[in-house]
């Protein structure tokens, strides 16, 4: 009899498990489902012009599903700004590789890039969007996520210094600072009245076709030293 009862109760465990399985397994396809919604809506439009009313019609998904699974726009948004770093990072560590001289070490990682944007084209536009016109009230939250994504790039560039010789006077740490710097100003120039008329697409061809012209012209100057004079 006991072992009968024993069977009994495994039996009906199973099936509760079963069931339990099933329906987490549904739950997190729905929560992939929305996601991925989310970032194509993200992924064509600026944070303002996304519309969560948008995603949920070009999907057949319900507003009850969306707001059972996210709180509300921004934390739809943040997630999707969490995954594209998070996936940019990953895909430059598998890929990073250093050969030859220090512009030529920066512009492969540049190169990565752009061909993580070439696979990825909604990740491109979140990206650009967080980095030229981040929401504002979001700012602090997007500097967290994108923590992960700043160590790597430090990281590379501090692994860079350590194979060149730098000029008497200037440390790792002095030139890692004006990297930095450099980067702050540079997106800032993008942030001005100026660009800001023009359209995403165009600020994100500008940055790329500058940033690597403006880190050669940092690495090595613009004036040609004459022969004999310091």
């Amino acid at each position: 009899m006991g072992s009968v009862w024993h069977k009994l109760l495994l039996t009906t465990w199973l099936i509760i498990r079963g069931a339990d399985m099933r329906k987490e397994e549904k739950t997190r396809r729905t929560y992939e489902r929305i996601l991925s919604a989310a970032i194509a809506e993200f992924g064509t439009k600026s944070y303002d012009s996304a519309s969560l009313t948008t995603l949920c019609n070009e999907n057949q998904i319900s507003k009850g599903l969306v707001y059972h699974n996210f709180k509300n726009k921004d934390e739809l948004y943040l997630k999707c700004v969490e995954k594209c770093f998070c996936e940019m990072t990953a895909y430059f560590r598998r890929m990073e590789s250093k050969a030859g001289s220090m512009g030529e070490n920066i512009q492969n990682l540049l190169n990565m890039r752009q061909k993580f944007f070439q696979e990825n084209p909604y990740y491109c536009n979140i990206f650009f969007n967080t980095v030229l016109q981040p929401p504002e009230h979001l700012r602090r939250e997007i500097g967290v996520l994108r923590q992960g994504y700043d160590k790597f790039y430090t990281d590379y560039f501090r692994a860079l210094l350590q194979e060149v010789h730098l000029r008497e006077g200037i440390t790792a740490d002095t030139a890692m600072e004006n990297f930095l710097i450099f980067f702050e100003m540079f997106n800032g120039y993008f942030q001005s009245k100026y660009y800001g008329k023009k359209d995403m697409h165009a600020l994100m061809e500008d940055h790329e076709v500058n940033v690597s012209k403006i880190l050669d012209i940092m690495l090595y100057g613009v004036v040609k030293q004459e022969e004999g004079k310091t």
